[in-house]
């Protein structure tokens, strides 16, 4: 996971990651911090286990990572955060030391997922409809203290555990 862990240490990613934060103390919805991003990627690792999907964990797991980081900008500059968040991690990805870099391919990919993750358009490639899929499949409302005052309509909201 050496590759993992070069973006968890990254400058740009703990500046964005620390920005993300401060902008959601308090806030009584969904969170978008490292419980989050490492919920989805073990989900999706698992699914792509299950699925026999041969995926590499690596890029399963940067993909989880930095799927959120553009949440920032759409907090304060409202520009939606796939299309922040890809920006953001083709700064990180393509700013690795180079004995943590992932390929040109795999890059893309990620970068697909990322932009992908919130609406899944038609003949997603894998990584993105896995990506989308476990993102969905991670969040809690059937326990959530705030799922009455939540604004999201009851068709998305997981009412039970399900993979």
């Amino acid at each position: 996971m050496k590759r993992v862990n070069a973006i968890l240490t990254h400058p740009l990613y703990r500046k964005y990651y620390r920005r993300l934060e401060v902008l959601e103390r308090g806030r009584i919805f969904c969170r978008h911090q490292m419980t989050h991003l490492l919920d989805v990627a073990r989900i999706a690792y698992i699914r792509s286990l299950e699925e026999n999907l041969k995926l590499d964990k690596e890029i399963i797991y940067a993909a989880a990572l930095l799927h959120d980081i553009g949440k920032s900008l759409q907090y304060e500059d409202k520009i939606p955060h796939e299309t922040a968040g890809e920006k953001m991690a083709s700064e990180i990805l393509n700013s690795l030391p180079e004995n943590c870099a992932f390929s040109e391919s795999e890059k893309e990919r990620i970068l697909t997922a990322i932009r992908g993750h919130r609406k899944l358009r038609d003949n997603p490639e894998l990584l993105e409809r896995l990506l989308y899929e476990s993102d969905k499949a991670s969040r809690t409302c059937f326990a959530c203290p705030s799922r009455t005052e939540c604004n999201w309509s009851e068709d998305k909201k997981n009412k039970e555990i399900y993979l």
